[in-house]
């Protein structure tokens, strides 16, 4: 794989002035109606930081809280993204995780896009949030609502044992070697050593490891798990696998995911476009033109309507 050059569609507004964003924002919410444009043409302009400090001079000169106001003034799906936008992005995602564990059942496929895509210090702050917003610690939450292989994975990913910046070329097929023995040549996979070694490798070190698992064996690590797991571990799995190769691959397959057949999965596209605008978002638009042919902008349109759609447009980039 070539080095992964992540290219934002959100950056911080040249000449920023959080005063006049502040004025114009309750400009457009005073009166009789809302100036939904407004609102769409400054939150989606602006970087998470820069919208932090619209709250806060908000707050200085009217005693009002930006949040609440526009959620008093905004609905639906619209409102769930403005809202998105406004949340610093570690919070954001720990409200998605505790969503994604409340109540009856657990949404998996949440617990695995956010945790398995995300480095030490992603998690880092997702933990302290969490523990922060829901006076109780991830894992602990997470662990009674996973079980088995799937559970100590992501147990292993939230306490942060991942090896960031650390290469050994040496030691990769040694690993590879390791990843043959606990799966293809055994009966029964050992999927301990699985567990360990994606979850502990820096995605460079897992690179190589991968590259050498092809040497060896003469197999893509991914048909290898394919073969070997299934259901959530599996999931998760090849979730870390292509974020090691492409994480612009990864989002855009989600976002498809989010969009095919009947009725749009709005929470994951949202989350997905609001949380990787000022990462990796133009890359992923790319990625997504690539793998679909259609560009991403175009099937958002095709979902959604209103200001909720301009709103996503806007985030994305447009063509």
């Amino acid at each position: 794989m070539t080095d992964y050059l992540p290219e934002p569609t959100v950056r911080p507004a040249p000449g920023f002035n959080a005063s006049e964003d502040g004025v114009a924002l309750r400009t457009a919410m005073k009166g009789f109606g809302t100036d939904e444009q407004a609102i769409i043409d400054i939150l989606t302009h602006r970087s998470n930081e820069q919208r932090q400090e619209i709250a806060k001079f908000f707050t200085a000169e009217y005693g009002r809280n930006l949040m609440e106001d526009l959620e008093s003034e905004l609905s639906g799906k619209f409102e769930d993204l403005i809202m998105a936008l406004m949340l610093p992005p570690a919070d954001y995602l720990a409200k998605e995780l505790n969503r994604a564990m409340d109540g009856l059942g657990t949404d998996e496929h949440t617990l695995v896009e956010i945790l398995c895509t995300k480095n030490n210090k992603e998690i880092q702050e997702i933990v302290d949030a969490y523990e922060r917003l829901f006076d109780r610690p991830l894992a602990e939450h997470m662990c009674s609502e996973t079980s088995g292989d799937f559970r100590r994975l992501l147990t292993l990913i939230v306490t942060g044992v991942r090896n960031d910046g650390s290469v050994d070329p040496g030691k990769a097929r040694e690993q590879a070697e390791q990843l043959h023995a606990s799966g293809e040549l055994k009966v029964g996979t050992d999927e301990e050593v699985f567990n360990r070694i994606l979850s502990h490798e820096s995605h460079q070190q897992l690179r190589l490891i991968f590259t050498e698992y092809k040497n060896v064996t003469g197999r893509s690590i991914e048909q290898a798990l394919e073969s070997e797991m299934s259901g959530e571990l599996l999931e998760a799995m090849l979730a870390i696998v292509e974020c090691v190769q492409s994480p612009a691959a990864y989002f855009a397959k989600r976002l498809h995911w989010a969009m095919e057949g009947m009725g749009t999965r709005d929470r994951t596209l949202i989350r997905i476009i609001v949380s990787r605008s000022e990462i990796d978002l133009g890359t992923i638009k790319h990625e997504y033109e690539r793998l679909y042919d259609k560009t991403l902008e175009s099937a958002v349109k095709d979902e959604t309507s209103g200001d909720y759609k301009h709103a996503l447009v806007a985030l994305i980039g447009g063509p």
